[in-house]
């Protein structure tokens, strides 16, 4: 449990101030008792309370004003709860390395069959969003619940060079920004969202099988993930295997040469040099999922791929928030001292029926 206001807790301090003004109420009537006549030996005769007894009402009252004290420092419980309005965007590297066979037949088809697979499993589920990245994101569907609209989309993908890692993950922000208010768009400033507390009721997945080379740091992007709430699941596809490179016609883009091929270079050359654009960057991955809280997966193979994206689910659909239990303290607070209060006004009515009962007619019982 946590505070959002623990300077409050100094309230707690009443507590020994209403101690020292009972025990000196206390020490001042036994004093005065010394001074009553002989119907204070008739009193002590009647069946009195017990010292227990007497000693609640002033137990529950310090108990009372203890609860208060620790609802005024707004004390807030981080709790698992389960999201019924989801969001998922799933971010797929469309870029030419994707059409790598070390993956059969080849990457991006393997990934399209995969996204297929974990889109129909979450039919009547979460809100699905679709964003295709290479050079650049771009959203191709926006959030919905229309599966078959997005199981078209996937059949659509084609390859291109690049690859924008942070700037998918700022395309499916803006995304869920436009159906969830309390996410706001990557243009607004927002407060830093402490990790692993409070994260909100969406995610990111990005699949890719290479390194950022293009546009925003994925690490600068996956910063304003984090402080959103957001949290960034990455898979990195593919083997560090060289493997051709072969896509079928539909799956280029019209840069890239014939069909069946990517026009000048395969899986055993790169770009020009620097690192192999054919291997995920997987340290740079496990860093984005861990500034936002999300989980990094490898995935070397479809059935791995596939294993990855059927964990999801359980992952994001439940999640951590912070529930302010204030008000909760208030009102057992409040309770408990009219409960002390009670007991108090009844116990002291019994008393005074007592002494009525015992003094004489006519006359008065001696002030104590």
């Amino acid at each position: 449990m946590s505070f959002s206001w623990p300077w409050a807790l100094l309230a707690l301090l009443v507590i020994p101030l209403v101690l020292g003004i009972w025990w000196w109420m206390r020490r001042r009537r036994r004093r005065s008792a010394v001074r009553v006549t002989s119907i204070a030996l008739v009193r002590a005769a009647l069946p009195g309370r017990t010292r227990w007894r007497r000693r609640i009402p002033t137990a529950l009252l310090i108990l009372g004003l203890a609860i208060l004290a620790i609802g005024a420092a707004r004390p807030q419980a981080t709790v698992p709860v389960a999201s019924t309005s989801t969001t998922v965007m799933l971010a797929i590297d469309v870029s030419g390395s994707m059409c790598s066979t070390d993956v059969s037949p080849n990457r991006i088809t393997a990934a399209e069959k995969a996204a297929s697979t974990f889109i129909s499993s979450q039919a009547g589920g979460p809100r699905i969003g679709l964003v295709a990245f290479a050079g650049t994101a771009a959203v191709l569907v926006p959030p919905t619940a229309n599966t078959q609209m997005l199981l078209d989309a996937l059949k659509g993908l084609a390859t291109s060079r690049g690859t924008a890692i942070g700037q998918a993950i700022l395309a499916s922000l803006d995304a869920i920004a436009q159906v969830d208010p309390s996410v706001a768009p990557t243009g607004a400033k927002t407060a830093q969202t402490a990790k692993g507390a409070g994260y909100a009721a969406d995610a990111i997945v990005v699949l890719t099988d290479g390194a950022n080379n293009q546009g925003v740091d994925p690490q600068t992007a996956a910063q304003q993930a984090a402080d959103r709430g957001v949290r960034v699941f990455t898979i990195g596809f593919g083997t560090t295997t060289p493997a051709p490179l072969v896509c079928g016609s539909s799956q280029i883009n019209s840069g890239f040469g014939g069909p069946g091929g990517l026009g000048g270079f395969d899986g055993n050359r790169g770009f020009g040099g620097g690192s192999n654009p054919l291997v995920a960057d997987d340290g740079a991955l496990q860093q984005v999922s861990h500034t936002t809280g999300g989980t990094f997966y490898k995935a070397e193979n479809a059935g791995q791929l596939n294993a990855a994206l059927s964990k999801l689910p359980s992952t994001y659909t439940v999640v951590h928030k912070n529930i302010d239990l204030a008000a909760w303290f208030a009102g057992l607070g409040g309770l408990v001292i009219a409960v002390a209060v009670a007991l108090s006004l009844w116990w002291g009515r019994i008393r005074r029926v007592a002494d009525q009962e015992i003094t004489p007619p006519g006359g008065r019982t001696p002030n104590r």
